[in-house]
């Protein structure tokens, strides 16, 4: 996490704050690009009534869902300072352990809810740079060629530089939004100049008015207005990359005054000319800078593409560590902050579906008729997750805390629905990109413990196979054996076959298990314990959090452990690897099975995933039917 000293350097946090507003706003900041755009798509009349009800429902939109659900309340949801729905996931399954059904459904919530955020991370980076790019078709003529080649030489650049880091990329970004947000503001004032009463959208009774006014379409309309809120969860899900405070001050301060004053001026500009509604963000501009502003905007939704794709990381190392998918290799690309990660598997894969959106699409309109499905529903399993945590954990006071939820739960409900009917027209593809993620996950937690217990059924009892060792005793030799084992009660297949094959024991034995927690760090002192079961033989649990790489050599090293030595030269490691068969037994569907048994086999290996030094591994396998 940052450096919260009072000694530290004021600067630091002014760097923190812009290298937040470069990765964690740049979705939502672009919004303005097309969202007043699509909003007329639907039908709306470009009149005095119409702009000033869409701006309200706009205006009163971020500052209910972004101002107040995420920023100021969601936020404070942190595990740890880590966010997004699989931090919060394990925030509600901590508060609700006394619920085991509720536990269960809480799970199923939070997978779906970050399958979801998947889905929502590939057709963000699509519409974001397709929209700026199609700028260029107001200032040249002939150019509708150029945009897809150009909007997928943009992404593909951005996708390819991913490995270098959050917090590199962070400060390269981080100046380009600031002036961004500026210049929203700057345009904004230039086009209230022109048409002051366009404040009176700040009045939330034109949003009543205009639901009241347009009763066929009042729901409807808000899955366009729905694209102006696009990034809130990807705010949260960055949350553990700069913290809370940056997040909530970049917003308040910057971010919030450039989106209401640069809506209020598009909607100033059709106020003046009705004809502008097909493009209000660009015909804004004055011509003499409207080239700037596109190459601007263009900057400023790559940068967009980055926040969701920073979340994506984040949410798939917490999924990791969590057991719900299966091992990644993850890059940690900073020396001091453990929240900026790579991770190359998940990369290339948002950026082939990036590529076959932007094909398949070929323009940000066709792509805003599909878009909302998925970053709606993420936001409602929010709601429904972050109520477990108030209800159950924070145990805040009823008559504050379940109003406050129902609006959220209002609000989100409504925008959900609105967006379901872009189903049929496009939204269908991020859907089935979470219900195929969400299979892959639930079918991976159910695998590993159906493993477990068909590894349990054939098990040793430790106490057993000590107390056998002690009446027949084997050749020991020097050093110590490490056999990584997930039962703390059994003996590892891994150490019966060394044994049998082998006929020796290493002078101390360790059975370690390694156990993730439900929060994002675990304090040093709580980092291993250690029981000695006599005869040479200790049982080790190491402890890690979520968000933190899983390092077990150096966890060993630094236990200080006297009854043990973790000396590298003198440590052998024995790792377990385990051939799943399908079979016929009570468990899963038979196509899961075999979906199973390919995920373990092509799963990152033990040996890479906690840090094991190659040279002082040994791997047996054994064969397993599920």
């Amino acid at each position: 996490m940052p450096n919260t000293s009072p000694h530290a350097p004021r600067q630091s946090a002014l760097t923190l704050l812009i290298a937040a507003t470069g990765v964690v706003y740049g979705d939502i900041g672009t919004s303005p690009l097309y969202t007043l755009r699509e909003v007329f798509n639907y039908g709306v009349q470009p009149n005095h009534d119409g702009v000033l009800g869409i701006l309200s429902l706009i205006i009163w939109s971020l500052v209910w869902v972004v101002s107040i659900k995420y920023v100021l309340f969601i936020l404070r949801a942190d595990n740890d300072g880590e966010g997004g729905v699989m931090a919060l996931t394990a925030l509600a399954q901590r508060a609700a352990r006394n619920h085991p059904r509720l536990r269960r459904i809480l799970l199923l919530l939070g997978l779906f809810g970050a399958a979801l955020f998947f889905g929502d991370s590939m057709i963000t980076p699509a519409i974001s740079v397709l929209s700026a790019v199609e700028g260029l078709e107001i200032a040249f003529d002939g150019i509708d060629s150029w945009i897809v080649p150009l909007a997928l030489l943009i992404l593909v650049s951005l996708f390819l530089i991913q490995k270098h880091g959050t917090a590199r990329i962070g400060i390269l970004f981080g100046p380009v939004m600031l002036i961004w947000f500026l210049t929203l503001g700057g345009l904004g004032l230039y086009g209230i100049a022109q048409h002051p009463q366009i404040l009176q959208a700040l009045n939330p009774y034109w949003s009543v008015h205009f639901f009241i006014s347009h009763p066929g379409i009042g729901v409807a309309i808000l899955g366009a207005v729905v694209l102006a809120l696009t990034g809130a969860e990807a705010l949260y899900a960055d949350m553990g990359h700069f913290g809370r405070q940056p997040i909530a001050r970049a917003w308040f301060i910057l971010v919030l005054p450039g989106l209401l004053l640069n809506y209020l001026g598009q909607g100033a500009l059709i106020l003046s000319n009705a004809q502008a509604a097909h493009n209000p963000f660009f015909l804004l501009t004055p011509g003499w800078a409207l080239l700037p502003i596109v190459l601007l905007s263009t900057l400023a939704t790559v940068i967009a593409s980055q926040a969701v794709i920073s979340g994506a990381f984040s949410l798939t190392q917490q999924a990791i560590q969590l057991g719900y998918i299966p091992r990644m290799f993850i890059e940690h690309t900073s020396s001091t902050e453990q929240g900026q990660i790579y991770i190359g598997a998940v990369n290339w894969a948002l950026m082939l579906g990036v590529v076959l959106l932007v094909l398949g699409f070929g323009s940000s309109a066709a792509l805003a008729s599909a878009y909302g499905v998925a970053v709606t529903g993420t936001m409602l399993i929010t709601t429904l997750l972050a109520a477990a945590v108030v209800l159950l954990l924070w145990q805040m006071p009823k008559w504050l805390s379940i109003p406050l939820l129902l609006g959220f739960l209002v609000v989100d409900s409504l925008f959900f629905a609105a967006n379901l009917p872009k189903i049929a027209a496009g939204g269908a593809f991020p859907l089935l990109a979470a219900v195929v993620l969400f299979t892959l996950m639930a079918t991976w937690k159910r695998g590993k413990e159906l493993l477990v217990e068909r590894l349990a059924d054939n098990a040793l009892p430790l106490a057993t196979f000590i107390d056998s060792i002690s009446r027949q005793p084997a050749l020991r030799v020097r050093g110590t054996a490490v056999f990584l084992t997930a039962r703390a009660d059994a003996v590892p297949h891994a150490l019966l076959h060394n044994l049998l094959h082998n006929q020796v024991l290493h002078d101390r034995v360790v059975l370690l298990t390694v156990i993730t927690a439900d929060s994002p760090r675990v304090a040093p002192s709580q980092r291993l314990e250690l029981h000695d079961h006599g005869e040479g033989f200790y049982r080790a649990i190491v402890h890690f959090g979520f968000s933190e790489r899983p390092d077990v050599p150096r966890a060993l090293a630094q236990s200080q452990v006297d009854a043990v030595d973790f000396e590298p030269l003198n440590t052998t490691y024995f790792l377990s690897r385990e051939t799943v068969i399908a079979s016929p037994r009570t468990g899963m569907a038979r196509w899961r099975e075999v979906l199973f048994a390919f995920m373990l086999k092509n799963a990152n290996s033990s040996l890479r995933f906690f840090n094991l030094p190659a040279n002082r591994v040994i791997e047996l396998g054994t064969q397993v039917e599920i």
